[in-house]
């Protein structure tokens, strides 16, 4: 094997300009894949953090079964009450997986500054759960201000479109009005501790966020319309979903739980694009690897008629011609693959040093691109092209290898 794998060698060597220009675009388009998938790499990690932290999802939510289609028409016949809620709060923390359950509560009203008024949707949560919930994600929002206080439970924080709307800035007082439960109007005085960016154009003219207990206060009530849970591993996420689930029915509360891939409104679509986007750029390259590999191959297989005769002539079998073209072709796909990670590890060191940035579709706030190092996809994206290069040489070599001796030492 060893012979074969020395010819094949000297052969790739016998044209090097030729051969440099098939390793070149094998080179480039494997950066290509391997810099694109680097960076959705990033973005997928980074939507995860964006969804159960940015998005306050936690990582499992849990609502009284049938919230969804019908918690906006009968709401208090679809939250959990205050001993539900503690219910759930002891069970559910009980489990050493768990990090962290959080009451939350969800409302939409007017808020007015004496003079002019809009609609807002608001969130209120417990402010020391928040942070947790929150995490690292919670800096990158606050404009100007403080955030939400236990102290201080009138204090809101306020989405910063709707904030220059009605002229209001961290210590500025107005008063929101929203519908109670049972169906009568209330109002309350607050004040705008915090302005902050949703991170979303669609959202930040209308977004507010309470202190849980004025929420419910607002709303006249002691229920609670969710239950945040944090876990400690992500990858716990689908194991705990079930596992909570029969052990909250088991205790008589009808619930569903949901995880935060189920619940986010960004994840799961932004993810299918730019899978879209993979497939389409991968298909290109494979088409263009192949074209090339073909093409060199082609040429090579026509200036060496003759020798494949010759062979051909001195016994070696139509799969031994189809091997060494095999080799051949696999040595374009390796050394077209080094120069394809040579120019990954360059792109991706001056990326990692000087991250550009931009602002992606429906965001309010600039990001840095980062690419990925993934050495396991390096890895089988060379195995790929290596496989998918020795497919393309065998292609032409097959039909050199069939031709009829006499005419092949007779080719001119």
């Amino acid at each position: 094997m060893m012979k074969w794998i020395k010819l094949a060698f000297r052969n790739i060597l016998r044209n090097k300009r030729r051969s440099f220009v098939t390793m070149i675009a094998i080179g480039v388009g494997f950066a290509a894949i391997s810099l694109y998938y680097g960076y959705i790499h990033n973005v997928y990690a980074e939507l995860k953090i964006a969804a159960i932290q940015g998005e306050g999802l936690g990582h499992l939510r849990i609502n009284k079964s049938g919230w969804k289609e019908k918690g906006k028409l009968e709401p208090e016949k679809y939250m959990f009450s205050r001993e539900e809620t503690e219910k759930i709060i002891k069970l559910v923390g009980e489990e050493k997986e768990i990090r962290l359950v959080t009451p939350q509560i969800q409302l939409t009203g007017m808020v007015t500054n004496g003079a002019s008024s809009t609609v807002f949707i608001a969130q209120g949560v417990i402010p020391k759960d928040d942070k947790a919930v929150q995490g690292s994600w919670g800096k990158y929002f606050m404009v100007n201000g403080q955030k939400l206080s236990d102290d201080k439970q009138y204090g809101v924080e306020m989405a910063i479109d709707l904030a220059k709307y009605l002229n209001f800035k961290p210590g500025s007082e107005g008063v929101v009005m929203s519908p109670t439960l049972s169906g009568q109007m209330n109002a309350m005085d607050i004040q705008v501790s915090g302005v902050y960016d949703t991170a979303n154009d669609m959202s930040n003219d209308k977004f507010m966020r309470f202190n849980f207990y004025f929420a419910q206060s607002l709303l006249n009530t002691q229920s609670a319309e969710r239950m945040v849970v944090l876990l400690k591993d992500l990858d716990d996420t689908e194991k705990m979903q079930t596992l909570l689930l029969k052990k909250l029915n088991a205790a008589g509360i009808d619930c569903e739980i949901k995880t935060w891939m189920e619940l986010s409104m960004i994840y799961s679509k932004i993810k299918s694009y730019l899978d879209t986007i993979f497939m389409f750029l991968f298909s290109i390259v494979l088409v263009i690897v192949v074209m090339t590999t073909v093409n060199t191959m082609g040429m090579t297989i026509m200036e060496r008629t003759k020798e494949i005769g010759t062979l051909r002539a001195l016994g070696l079998k139509f799969r031994g011609v189809s091997l060494l073209f095999a080799l051949e072709g696999a040595f374009l796909g390796f050394f077209g693959s080094v120069v394809g990670m040579i120019i990954h590890a360059i792109v991706w060191a001056a990326i990692k040093i000087s991250p550009p940035h931009y602002t992606p579709p429906g965001f309010s706030i600039s990001v840095p691109l980062y690419v990925d190092m993934v050495p396991l996809m390096l890895i089988s994206l060379m195995v790929s092209l290596v496989l998918l290069s020795m497919f393309a040489a065998i292609i032409p070599a097959r039909g050199a290898a069939r031709k009829n001796i006499v005419d092949a030492l007779g080719h001119v």
